[in-house]
């Protein structure tokens, strides 16, 4: 049966989610937010088969992601030969299931680390706690910035949307998206975000307020029953430690039911990776490109 890729819908996120609970890891680009979020950017569809949910990409270039189900009851070599994936290359997946074509599959596998893709996965309490010397400078950005000025701390909501909306707008005049396509693709799926938010069962967020104005907001969602992943996180810079302090009173109100918080990706960018190996990560969920050799 040849399979029919289709746009990702909103409408079908109750039927996605039920198939990405059976994944024995779940990365952070395959939560339903960020896959509906950066379609567009990326080019992505999807098709399903009953037991997985297969994902393509055609910007910036060609690709297929890592199939969203139960692994385990997979037969690879029947599932990938009806796909007529040989000869084509997978990215962003997750080591647990590169590990299973290997075993399944033997030398047709092909296995390249992509680094910029690994996932960052931190303990919830470091980050609310902030710890020991290891986050002595943390500690003090936070301490900082509580001190500087009156602020108040809100969850997301309807309320909030619009002001996130403007300081957004304002972000990107601070950072000079128009010069950065990754920017300007990131604003493009924040607004989209923004635009939907009523639409989404599991998203989460907060901002925080400053002389009446928002000075920083962060997004989020449940990755799986002990991980939380943040999708997004901007703060003013005219604001010292305002970053330290979104993340840490997010996670302090709305991440006590989690272990873990996954922060996703770096990309490669030197400084992305210096921020967040700043925050002392516990793991990494490791991904590759994996291409199936004829």
């Amino acid at each position: 049966m040849k399979l029919r890729f289709e746009p990702i819908a909103i409408d079908r996120q109750h039927d996605y989610l039920r198939l990405l609970a059976h994944c024995p890891q779940v990365a952070s680009d395959y939560s339903f937010i960020n896959l509906w979020a950066w379609a567009e950017e990326y080019g992505l569809s999807w098709a399903w088969d009953g037991r997985l949910v297969w994902i393509r990409q055609t910007r910036p270039q060609q690709a297929l992601w890592a199939p969203v189900g139960a692994w385990g009851e997979v037969v690879w070599d029947e599932a990938l030969t009806a796909l007529e994936a040989s000869g084509q290359s997978f990215t962003r997946v997750p080591e647990t299931l590169a590990g299973l074509w290997q075993q399944q599959l033997g030398p047709r596998v092909h296995i390249e680390p992509e680094r910029g893709q690994w996932d960052y996965i931190y303990a919830v309490s470091d980050l609310v706690e902030l710890p020991g010397n290891r986050f002595h400078s943390k500690k003090n950005l936070l301490t900082q910035f509580t001190k500087a000025q009156e602020f108040t701390y809100v969850d997301f909501g309807p309320r909030v949307i619009e002001h996130a909306m403007a300081m957004q707008a304002d972000w990107c005049t601070w950072r000079d998206c128009e010069s950065s396509e990754l920017l300007s693709a990131e604003n493009r799926a924040i607004m989209r975000i923004l635009d939907r938010w009523d639409r989404f069962d599991r998203i989460l967020g907060g901002a925080i307020f400053a002389n009446n104005i928002i000075v920083a907001y962060t997004l989020a969602e449940p990755l799986t029953e002990e991980t939380l992943v943040i999708h997004f996180e901007k703060g003013c810079p005219a604001y010292k430690g305002v970053y330290q302090a979104i993340n840490q009173m997010f996670l302090a109100r709305s991440a006590g039911s989690f272990r873990f918080v996954n922060r996703e990706q770096d990309l490669d960018n030197e400084g992305l990776r210096k921020a967040k190996l700043s925050y002392h990560p516990i793991d990494f969920l490791k991904k590759s490109k994996v291409t199936l050799i004829p």
